[in-house]
């Protein structure tokens, strides 16, 4: 179906693709996995010819129809459901066409094809398409601009399922999905026609999805047989049979070079050595299958713990535009405990995270936090407010006026911009290196709480996983906020500081760092302990 035929691009100092090769199955289901950084969002480009590699070809069979998501979410003053039902262009420009076409052969012809593609049943498998992602019937008649951008991006979303692209491109589409959006992807995802490329973090929905895995790793790319599992034990196997076969040969290498050393000065022995010292010459070195280094994340712990309660609440409500979103709010924060909240979209995660950070005061009732409080705010929607133009490096010599270069340098190498990367503008790094610059940031100086909501949105499994162990470091109180499945799918009982591994979503966090979790719902908070 789709065919990178040695795919070379260096982008400034960086070489994303060397020599890169895969053939893709036609009507595979293929997840594209790598580290954040390494590429996968600009082989999407490239495919699609918003970027021209330096080396390589891209082929695609003829006539065959690409889709993806747009990263700029739409707006405008249409409706939800037309926007929807626009995606489809045939169908669109047929039926602008039927109603000017005079020629009774040319409407003939019209009538044909927009049997042939359904399209008169079209309005009901967009509504379809929308209610799975969260639109109810009257917000399909909405207009686009009425909606977040989080809503908006679930529009684009069901706007290119809708049009069913031969090849259908994704690159993390659970990020602005609640639960039943993700439940109902992935059974959409599982009997989709086409041939599918999907970047995802979300290992639940590589192992129930997908049928391959394309691998990106030091610029090569690799494609697996099997889910994201077994694409994992496949890997290890390979592993260790190149670290077995890198053992043979080194002992086969001291073998004939002792054979050399020996005897290459004896006249009787030296044409065996000179054979031996060719035989060395010809043994090609075989390559080690390395796991690229993770950087781990550094949430520095509070220098004073505060006296408890840190945040107390007594019958709050809060909301906006004097419509509340959550009532009734009595419940008390201590220096050292671990919330995550669940909840669907629209029931007042975020709210509830902004009241707690003093981002947005209470309609009514009794809400105190300590005097001294400091809190750190980590919000995936502030990874767009990021200055693009600015690097790493600027981002921290701001925090660190009169500081000397080489202690900004090294704190820009703690959260994970060492050397070159830390001179790299924000509009270069990947989506998870502006999520671990934001975190980064928002930590800086040790906050008493921190907060967190949908930090794995752009992490790879990695980074999450090294995520979990941050946290269970952090000596200060998170509140961690959540729409990911996992929690849902699977609740084990887990010990304050777990084995790495397994689900990594950002409920899966929670349960990892011993949070006790709580659930948003219909205004109100509800606790569901440890």
């Amino acid at each position: 179906m789709l065919h990178l035929n040695d795919i070379t691009l260096r982008l400034a100092a960086r070489l994303l693709f060397d020599h890169a090769t895969a053939a893709l199955p036609e009507g595979g289901r293929i997840g594209f996995v790598g580290h954040n950084g390494a590429g996968k969002t600009t082989l999407f480009k490239l495919i699609a010819g918003d970027m021209s590699a330096d080396d390589g070809t891209i082929s695609l069979p003829r006539k065959a129809r690409l889709g993806r998501v747009e990263q700029e979410a739409p707006g405008g003053p249409g409706k939800l459901v037309d926007f929807v039902l626009d995606a489809d262009h045939e169908r669109a420009s047929l039926l602008l066409e039927a109603e000017t076409a005079t020629d009774p052969h040319r409407i003939a012809e019209i009538q044909t094809r927009l049997v042939d593609i359904d399209a008169h049943a079209a309005p009901s498998r967009a509504a379809a398409i929308l209610s799975g992602l969260g639109f109810d019937e009257v917000a399909q008649q909405r207009a686009l601009s009425e909606f977040s951008g989080g809503w908006r991006m679930r529009v684009a979303l069901a706007a290119v399922l809708f049009s069913a692209p031969d090849l259908l491109l994704l690159d993390e589409p659970t990020n602005y999905l609640d639960l039943e959006g993700t439940l109902w992807l992935v059974d959409y995802l599982q009997t989709y026609p086409g041939t599918i490329l999907v970047i995802s973090h979300d290992r639940d929905l590589l192992d129930a999805v997908a049928d391959h895995i394309l691998h990106l790793d030091q610029a090569k790319l690799t494609l697996w047989r099997g889910n994201y599992s077994s694409f994992e034990r496949q890997r290890r196997e390979q592993q260790a049979i190149q670290a077995k076969l890198q053992k043979k040969q080194e002992d086969q290498r001291k073998h004939l070079q002792a054979f050399v050393d020996r005897f290459r000065a004896k006249a009787t022995k030296a044409a065996q050595a000179q054979s031996r010292l060719k035989m060395l010459a010809r043994l090609e070195p075989i390559a080690a299958i390395v796991d690229g280094h993770v950087l781990p994340f550094d949430l520095p712990s509070p220098k004073k713990p505060l006296s408890p309660p840190i945040v107390a609440m007594e019958n709050v409500a809060a909301g906006y535009d004097d419509k509340p979103v959550l009532r009734n709010l009595s419940l008390s924060i201590s220096d050292d405990d671990r919330i995550g909240l669940l909840g669907a979209n629209g029931n007042g995660k975020s709210t509830f995270a902004k009241l707690v950070a003093g981002r947005l005061a209470p309609m009514s009732g009794d809400l105190r936090r300590s005097s001294k409080l400091d809190v750190g705010f980590f919000a995936q929607h502030q990874v767009d407010d990021l200055d693009v133009t600015a690097t790493p490096f600027q981002c921290v010599a701001a925090l660190m006026r009169d500081a000397p270069e080489a202690k900004i340098r090294a704190r820009c190498a703690q959260m994970g911009f060492p050397n070159i990367k830390a001179d790299t503008k924000v509009a270069q790094l990947s989506g998870g290196e502006k999520a671990r610059l934001l975190m980064g940031l928002a930590t800086f100086n040790g906050p008493h709480l921190l907060i967190l909501d949908e930090p794995t949105n752009h992490l790879d499994i990695d980074s999450r996983a090294a995520l979990i162990e941050a946290i269970n470091d952090y000596q200060g109180a998170v509140n961690l906020v959540t729409g990911c499945p996992a929690l849902s799918v699977r609740m084990p009982r887990m010990t304050p500081r777990p084995a790495l591994g397994g689900r990594t979503c950002a409920a899966t966090v929670a349960l990892a760092s011993g949070m006790r979790i709580a659930r948003a719902r219909n205004g109100r908070m509800s606790s569901m302990g440890r």
